[in-house]
């Protein structure tokens, strides 16, 4: 089992400068340490049509009421902002910035863990005698004996048959080879989504770890 950066096409060129995009890395950053209430906020914001701060506010008084402490709130105020300016965005430029933003949060969550310098993003997985997939995983963990690699999504409607059986195609290529490799999805949605999403489908997922937005702090080894 090796991993190999992704071929340089147009789309990976043009998915490239959203990664680059400096508000992901501002949305990431602000949510890598961000409560589950407040990660919920910023689903609820970038996924909703109001770009009305006052409107989000009323609706999570648990970050924004008066008895919030003055650095908390200034946090939930943070994170609001950024959500808003990727919410204001066109529709498909927003669904692009939060694939990204989702991938760049896994990455940060990961590197807590394991370091930074075995967190590799847009990778393949190539397995002696087995035709290479086309699309690469979105964050790999390489490290001898410990290998990861996760498929990032925003919403659990993005859960479909090809991925599930790309992540436990590479899994059990793995096992053949006698090699470990976890394989997961990170969805930034809530658990039951998924659940329900992975209810509909046939392929195989027993051994693929879903991490819904509630577990997200588990990527990092944190419950």
């Amino acid at each position: 089992m090796r991993f190999q950066d992704a071929a340089r096409d147009g789309r990976a060129v043009v998915y490239a400068g959203i990664q680059a995009d400096p508000v992901v890395a501002r949305a990431a950053e602000a949510l890598v340490d961000a409560s589950g209430e407040q990660r919920v906020l910023a689903r609820a914001v970038m996924t909703g049509r109001s770009t009305d701060p006052t409107t989000w506010m009323r609706m999570f008084p648990g970050l924004f009421g008066p008895s919030v402490a003055p650095a908390a709130r200034a946090a939930s105020e943070a994170l609001l902002a950024v959500a808003l300016e990727i919410a204001d965005r066109g529709d498909q430029v927003r669904d692009q910035l939060r694939g990204a933003l989702v991938e760049e949060l896994t990455a940060r969550l990961l590197a807590r863990r394991v370091g930074s310098e075995a967190v590799r993003r847009e990778r393949r997985i190539l397995f002696d005698g087995v035709r290479a997939e086309i699309h690469p995983y979105d964050v790999t963990v390489e490290r001898d004996g410990a290998a990861e690699a996760w498929d990032c999504k925003w919403g659990a409607r993005g859960i479909s048959a090809d991925v599930l059986y790309q992540l436990d195609d590479a899994r059990t290529h793995a096992t053949d080879e006698d090699e470990a490799l976890r394989v997961g999805l990170v969805v930034f949605d809530a658990e039951r989504s998924c659940r329900v999403r992975l209810e509909r489908h046939t392929a195989p997922s027993g051994e693929t770890a879903v991490v819904g937005i509630e577990g997200l702090d588990a990527l990092r080894g944190a419950s």
